[in-house]
């Protein structure tokens, strides 16, 4: 183990239902040799809540994060890991994530009544660092200081209004039929188990090379999911009888104007995703989306 591991503490919410397993978990952490970075609104959270944190130094952007931090811990759901991007940017700090949420596909770890076991394997580098693939966009409609990488996936999609949208995509110059539909999702492997799933997308290994691109409710019925290369360039461009659509990049979101066109790619660089357990993404997808439960099978 180094001297000093020092770790990003980052996280949304510290409700009191969870009280017991962040003094937990900062116990644990403080006990070893780690110097803490904190997310400042996390840190006001956490004292709000009666707890004893241990001193460190404290960032608010991904500017006052600093360059040597070793670990970006995430605590939360899946949607507070996708934030972590943010501030991790392209630093290429190993990020984990600790599920102090529901579905927690991103965050495997837990903590529960005891210190957790796995605390050890982290501060020792005992984990898979996996490189998961970014979304980048390209567009004129790009808010200042937005940050144009996304991990799960990039959709656009109408807003408030019954009208749909009209998309014409095209594939590396290509064209393809337009799509008449709510919105459309572009999504990497990571995020083929978020909205590209529920919209009818397929299941893709994590570390397969592919972009998936799903209709939202589309009014074409021959319509149907496609996956194209990861090393495909998209371009989009939408008409809405609105004045704009929303796209949004996992949670974040701006808006597009009618006529406005994007063109989304594979980012130029990874995002270095902590795998702390032997990640099994068969029985991954059996426990969490309960894929194959069939009450014939207890019979």
């Amino acid at each position: 183990m180094k001297q000093s591991t020092k770790i990003a503490i980052f996280g949304r919410e510290a409700r009191s239902v969870y009280r017991e397993q962040f003094a937990i978990l900062l116990y644990a952490l403080s006990s070893r040799k780690v110097s803490f970075v904190w997310y400042a609104p996390l840190l006001e959270k956490l004292t709000e809540n009666g707890l004893e944190v241990p001193k460190g130094e404290l960032f608010a952007s991904c500017q006052e994060l600093p360059d040597d931090v070793d670990l970006f811990l995430s605590l939360g759901g899946d949607g507070t890991f996708l934030s972590s991007i943010t501030y991790v940017r392209d630093r290429g700090i190993p990020v984990a994530g600790i599920n102090f949420g529901r579905l927690g596909f991103l965050t495997t770890a837990k903590v529960g009544s005891k210190p957790p076991l796995w605390i050890d394997d982290l501060l020792e580098g005992r984990y898979a660092l996996e490189q998961r693939y970014l979304l980048k966009i390209d567009t004129g409609a790009l808010p200042e200081g937005f940050y144009p990488y996304a991990m799960n996936e990039i959709t656009i999609h109408r807003q408030s209004t019954p009208s749909m949208l009209t998309i014409s995509l095209k594939i590396d110059g290509r064209p393809l039929p337009v799509y008449y539909a709510d919105g459309i999702v572009i999504a990497t492997p990571t995020g083929s188990t978020a909205y590209s799933l529920s919209v009818g997308g397929p299941i893709v290994m994590p570390d397969s090379p592919v972009l998936i691109i799903a209709p939202i409710a589309p009014h074409n019925l021959n319509v149907r999911p496609l996956v194209v290369p990861m090393t495909s360039t998209l371009d989009l461009t939408l008409t809405t009888k609105n004045q704009t659509a929303i796209v949004t990049m996992d949670n974040r979101y701006f808006t597009l104007p009618s006529e406005g066109s994007v063109r989304i790619g594979i980012g130029e660089f990874p995002f270095r995703y902590v795998s702390l357990f032997d990640n099994n993404f068969i029985k991954a997808i059996q426990d969490k989306l309960l894929w194959g439960e069939d009450k014939r099978n207890d019979l």
